[in-house]
């Protein structure tokens, strides 16, 4: 087992870090936060065509690069560093990871060389009102008539859903849970942009009324591709949340060797120092996590679900702690709209409970191991 980086992705992590200083520095986030799609389609498309980024781990015969998660690991930890304003997590993770797992050659052919290109922008709606990610919480029906499919329902907390081309949804229809390809100017669909805590990463509602729609993969077998596409995205969100959480330690190191108290820095005093031993030790453990997990998903190790979930809880939980304690080590300027620190909190605390919370994983942790 090998966790160390290659001399390419090592490559790939500065070109990266580069470019998103260049196009996602503080005074960009803000500014993409404030739009109508919250985030900026030309930097989206500068990262397929000068990186390639969404083709990274998109099989060539698609139009990918045809690497591995490995190098899209990379690129996660990069942004959520950056705090990246992109539909990097709906689209390249979510959306492509969806239909490669559906084995729908026919639908991965029409759909994964625009995502690859930066052309198509996806996402996928699985959750309705009661916000838990589970098979028999899924009320939206899907009826077989001569005419095709037809979906009605509401999906809630659908990630970047009024920015995408495409919807996957997952709808239950009378031989069980299946998935389908909607396209957003479709009939019947509605969708409506949610005010969130995170305005770095948009939210919807997506209403289905008579929707027409494209089955993807085999009917009936709709839950099991969501549940490999979820412990994909939480493993990718857990490498965001150590990238966020790295630039938090690191922000705070800098301002408590320079902020002056009693004629001497506050970083010297004793009690800091143990405060942030902690948040490095927390750090550290959910970088072991988040690349063990990343490592599964590459190999498509068997103890992948586990691997997952494990990286989900304590990621979440640590990224949301070092945040927080990020404000409290600035004092009083950590509390301002002015100061980046709150835009962090927001973003570790939206990441918390996004593709499932730390109580669900746990309890998803627990039937995995047979607990």
């Amino acid at each position: 087992m090998v966790l160390s980086f290659t001399d390419e992705q090592l490559e790939l992590r500065a070109v990266v870090r580069k470019f998103l200083e260049s196009r996602s520095g503080e005074s960009q986030v803000r500014a993409q936060m404030e739009t109508p799609e919250g985030f900026d389609r030309q930097v989206w498309r500068q990262l397929a065509e000068q990186i390639g980024v969404q083709a990274l781990a998109i099989p060539e015969e698609y139009g990918g690069a045809g690497f591995g998660f490995g190098e899209l690991a990379v690129v996660l930890e990069e942004s959520g560093r950056a705090l990246l304003c992109a539909p990097l997590l709906s689209t390249v993770v979510l959306a492509a990871n969806t239909l490669l797992l559906s084995g729908d050659v026919e639908a991965c052919r029409d759909y994964l060389p625009g995502i690859a290109a930066g052309e198509t922008i996806a996402t996928l709606a699985v959750i309705e009102d009661s916000g838990v990610w589970a098979e028999d919480r899924i009320a939206t029906s899907a009826i077989h008539t001569t005419d095709g499919w037809r979906l009605d329902g509401v999906k809630r907390y659908v990630l970047d859903g009024a920015s995408a081309d495409v919807v996957i949804v997952a709808a239950r229809g009378v031989d069980g849970m299946s998935l389908f390809l909607v396209e957003s100017g479709a009939h019947g669909v509605t969708i409506e942009d949610l005010p969130t805590l995170d305005r770095t990463r948009r939210q919807a509602t997506v209403t289905l009324r008579d929707t027409p729609a494209r089955l993807l993969g085999a009917v009936g077998t709709g839950w099991a591709v969501v549940s490999g596409v979820v412990d994909i995205g939480a493993t990718a969100l857990a490498c965001e949340q150590v990238g966020g959480a790295a630039r938090v330690l690191e922000t705070t190191v800098d301002y408590l060797k320079v902020r002056e108290q009693f004629g001497r820095p506050i970083g010297s005093f004793q009690a800091i120092k143990h405060r942030c031993s902690d948040m490095l030790v927390e750090l550290e453990s959910a970088r072991s996590a988040a690349y063990y997990a990343s490592y599964a998903v590459a190999t498509d190790a068997a103890d992948l679900p586990i691997a997952a979930s494990t990286a989900k809880v304590y990621c979440s939980t640590a990224y949301y702690h070092i945040a927080a304690e990020g404000i409290q080590l600035h004092g009083g300027i950590g509390f301002t709209w002015e100061h980046p620190a709150h835009l962090y909190f927001k973003r570790a605390k939206g990441s918390e409970i996004l593709l499932g919370t730390p109580a669900h994983h746990r309890e998803v942790l627990a039937q995995r191991i047979g607990l």
